[in-house]
């Protein structure tokens, strides 16, 4: 029994974070180098690098692979990668030198990095390219690439901190050697990740149990680094999911896990991404529902499962699961998908992470079959503890996970 190899030629998950008298003596050395601030983006990206979550990469890209990567899905070695993974900055720094990378968003030095190059970038070019739009007044994965500062810094990088994952979500932050450790010890080997950002709701649930019926189990994989406005907070969402899971999955056929990033909202390319580390993590499958990684109404509904099927072949171990629109069907007297339930759009609940915001932060009522009470309850007590209503915008299609 083996579980789907890690991404890249070398097929060997590539951890970057620093340990015992390596880690104590880099540390101090950090301490002698120029500090150069990064965003929360790149701190999670950095921590992603650190745990082998982002296996092969072995520091911040060059030109070459930004270029590839935004134009052709791939690094200048021919690695694939949907996303660029990029630092940058405003202060001067040449080619040669070492520096210190501190994050504001968890106060400390989080790596170092050798500078072999120091370019400047076509901002629209990537955001044409990865986001599909320049707009950045809605579209918050643009404004993250529009307001980056002018250089991007390529080198390697050596990784000292985790942040504060470790600390704060002691049971549920895992590191790929983690879960595959995990998952052997169950003895799965046919796994599904579910990408999530939101509490599950009945859609989500459903979704998860799918991919039960035909796996091994299933990783329940949310993310714990920042989201927009409006987005409920990671560790309202783990408690949600625990409760879920305690009282509507059997035992043993999932585990909840986090992991370090930011959303990007890139939609389609987000999703090859989602796949990527989760191939890293250990995962066969990658559940691709509706408007996966989405924000407004960028991307049509299944683009994000088209583009697993516009990649070149043997891209990636990682395989999506393709799962239809979901609903609650009146008549059917249960979750359904398009291609299981026969009746009209009036006897069916479309059930969306958005929406449900919506109602609990407007105070309405939830209608049956949207979400368990467990869950509601845990979710309404977070909003009665607001002191401030967000707006939160809904759209045709409303967001994906």
């Amino acid at each position: 029994m083996a579980l789907v190899n890690p991404h890249g030629k070398e097929k060997k998950l590539k951890p970057l974070l620093l340990a015992g008298k390596e880690l104590e003596e880099e540390k101090k050395r950090a301490k002698t180098l120029k500090q150069i601030k990064i965003s929360s983006r790149e701190s999670g990206d950095l921590i992603m690098m650190g745990i082998g979550g982002f296996t092969p990469l072995d520091g911040f890209m060059t030109y070459e692979d930004w270029k590839d990567v935004c134009g052709e899905y791939k690094m200048a070695d021919g690695t694939f990668w949907p996303i660029p993974v990029t630092v940058s900055t405003d202060t001067s720094v040449k080619v040669g030198d070492e520096i210190a990378l501190y994050s504001d968003e968890y106060g400390e030095v989080m790596a170092t990095m050798k500078v072999t190059e120091a370019y400047k970038i076509d901002k629209e070019f990537e955001c044409k390219n990865v986001y599909r739009t320049t707009d950045m007044k809605e579209h918050p994965g643009v404004k993250m690439v529009m307001d980056q500062p002018g250089t991007n810094l390529a080198g390697p990088v050596k990784v000292i901190s985790q942040g504060t994952f470790p600390a704060e979500y002691p049971n549920t932050y895992m590191t790929p050697a983690q879960t595959r450790h995990l998952f052997l010890e169950k003895g799965w080997n046919k796994v599904a990740a579910l990408q999530l950002r939101n509490p599950m709701h009945r859609s989500h649930e459903y979704l998860a149990k799918i991919a039960i019926e035909t796996c091994d189990g299933v990783l329940i994989h949310q993310l714990l680094g920042k989201l927009k406005a409006g987005d409920i907070p990671a560790e309202v969402r783990v408690k949600a999911i625990d409760t879920l899971v305690e009282h509507y999955f059997v035992k043993n056929t999932c585990i909840q896990a986090g992991y370090p990033l930011d959303m990007r909202y890139a939609g389609p390319r987000e999703a090859l991404l989602h796949a990527l580390f989760r191939q890293n993590y250990g995962c066969s499958h990658m559940i691709i529902g509706r408007d996966h990684a989405g924000v407004g109404e960028y991307y049509g509904p299944f683009d994000a499962q088209k583009i697993f099927d516009e990649i070149p072949e043997g891209a990636l171990e990682t395989q999506p699961l393709k799962i239809d629109w979901t609903f609650y069907c009146a008549k059917c007297d249960g979750m359904a998908s398009m291609r299981t339930c026969c009746h009209g759009k009036e006897d069916r609940m479309l059930l969306s992470g958005t929406k449900l915001r919506k109602m609990l932060s407007e105070n309405e009522e939830v209608p049956d079959h949207f979400s368990r009470p467990e869950v509601l309850k845990i979710l309404r007590k977070y909003y009665e503890g607001l002191t401030e209503k967000v707006e939160i915008k809904t759209h045709k299609y409303s967001e994906g996970a």
